[in-house]
């Protein structure tokens, strides 16, 4: 019985953690990365224009591998500035999986 309680309070621990991730991803997204991107992460802003940010949806950018879209986001590319040193490994990971959602439902 004890064993049981243990496991079930692991996995509601856990699930609270990806949620609490979640959470995370979708601010910082909201606060870092809307200017350019836009909500959707269609690039449709006027920042996106004048920087001519690919869409998320994009061929370019789904075919780009979470190490690709991991390093762009940590060290820049183009005109996008590095995040290395603003937000932490994890928030970083936690930005891919969001935009990684954002691409399914488009």
């Amino acid at each position: 019985m004890r064993a049981l309680f243990r496991m079930t309070a692991i996995v509601a621990l856990a699930s609270a953690a990806l949620c609490a991730s979640a959470e995370d991803a979708a601010s910082i997204y909201k606060t870092k990365c809307v200017m350019c991107h836009g909500a959707a992460g269609d690039a449709n802003t006027p920042a996106g224009k004048a920087l001519k940010v690919p869409s998320f949806s994009s061929e370019e950018a789904v075919k780009q591998s979470d190490t690709a879209l991991l390093e762009i986001a940590k060290n820049g590319k183009g005109k996008m500035p590095a995040w290395h040193d603003k937000l932490s490994e994890d928030q970083i990971k936690g930005l891919v999986a969001y935009i990684r959602n954002m691409q399914k439902k488009s």
